[in-house]
């Protein structure tokens, strides 16, 4: 199939994903309800929806929506990225730490506002400063640093720099459990829910941020994406090419743990989509980087969209954390990737 009919076949299907995502709830509307309510309402006064009907849809649905759009979005390509950098199909977020680093900086915030410093926090005006988003993007960064700093002069080794990311991974995570362990029952409870991945509660202005680090972010792979396809041909070929190989690995890591954090810190812990869509995506579309990183956008929102709509489905009267359906939906895909491999 040419690549311009694939994508805009997976443009159609991530448009018509958000339709029929809106249209599933407890508070059933039809495919039609839906579409008055997002072109026809918001124009003119003739609305054959109810107020309730309305306010389900664009205060409620569609904001929960696009979270998971975004979330899918970000979460792929920068998970492409990693793979891309490392020359590695297993990097992502997760196997460099990124997000532990992340989702450990946001718990500290979010332990804090709810903990001891509360009221020191809320008296002296940081509570402005030192929220959610700026600790999930401080752990980014020590997450990058401390990969750095533990791989050394072997940074400059792919293998290494992965065993380094894979160490901060695991200590972050155990920082990140200490934390939960002294905190009150209350913001455990809280912590532990948030730290398996929601997008219940989103709102319009929840969007901003996680809609700016995503477009910023795809903006910078695209722009370096010739240098990125170049670094695929090895280091030393890239460094005779005049590809500045060292730095632009570092500036990539950055911007995927920039990413990432503001992601974590709005929807949680989400494991297994960077990992995954990027090897659906050269399934379809070959290793072209370009293609994979457009690619890896649209599959990787459309899935995410269907994920919260399952995680929504599953059990009566409980949203189920998206989480553990991303987690349960990775571990069988790399089972079936694994037996096709053996019986190759």
């Amino acid at each position: 199939m040419p690549y311009g009919l694939t994508v805009a076949i997976t443009f159609s299907v991530l448009c018509l994903s958000v339709i029929g995502a809106a249209a599933q709830g407890a508070f059933d509307l039809s495919l039609l309800n839906v579409f008055q309510g997002v072109i026809i309402c918001p124009w003119t006064n003739d609305c054959a929806l109810s107020p309730i009907e309305q306010q389900i849809l664009t205060d409620i649905r569609l904001p929960r929506i696009f979270m998971a759009l975004l979330t899918g979005a970000g979460l792929s390509i920068t998970g492409a990225i990693l793979q891309s950098v490392t020359r590695n199909p297993l990097a992502d977020p997760y196997l460099f730490g990124i997000s532990s680093g992340a989702a450990l900086g946001a718990v500290l915030a979010m332990s804090a506002f709810t903990g001891a410093f509360s009221g020191f926090l809320a008296a002296t005006g940081l509570s402005v400063v030192f929220n959610v988003t700026t600790g999930a993007l401080a752990g980014g960064a020590l997450s990058v640093f401390l990969m750095l700093t533990l791989a050394g002069k072997s940074a400059v080794q792919v293998e290494k720099l992965l065993l380094s990311g894979v160490a901060v991974s695991f200590m972050l995570s155990a920082f990140t459990s200490l934390v939960i362990y002294y905190s009150t029952p209350e913001t455990a409870a809280t912590l532990l829910f948030w730290l398996m991945g929601s997008f219940s509660g989103s709102n319009w202005a929840d969007l901003i941020l996680p809609l700016l680090a995503v477009v910023l972010g795809s903006g910078l792979f695209f722009i370096f994406s010739r240098w990125l396809v170049v670094m695929q041909l090895g280091e030393e070929s890239a460094a005779t090419l005049g590809v500045p190989v060292h730095k632009l690995r570092l500036g990539m890591l950055l911007v995927c743990s920039a990413v990432t954090a503001i992601l974590v810190a709005e929807v949680g812990g989400i494991g297994f989509v960077g990992l995954m869509i990027p090897h659906i995506v050269r399934l379809l579309v070959g290793g072209q980087l370009h293609r994979v990183l457009l690619m890896s956008l649209l599959i990787g929102a459309t899935f995410m969209i269907w994920v919260d709509v399952l995680a929504h489905s599953l059990l009566q009267d409980q949203v189920l954390p998206v989480g553990i359906v991303t987690s349960a939906l990775g571990s069988l895909f790399f089972f079936i990737i694994l037996k096709q491999r053996q019986s190759r």
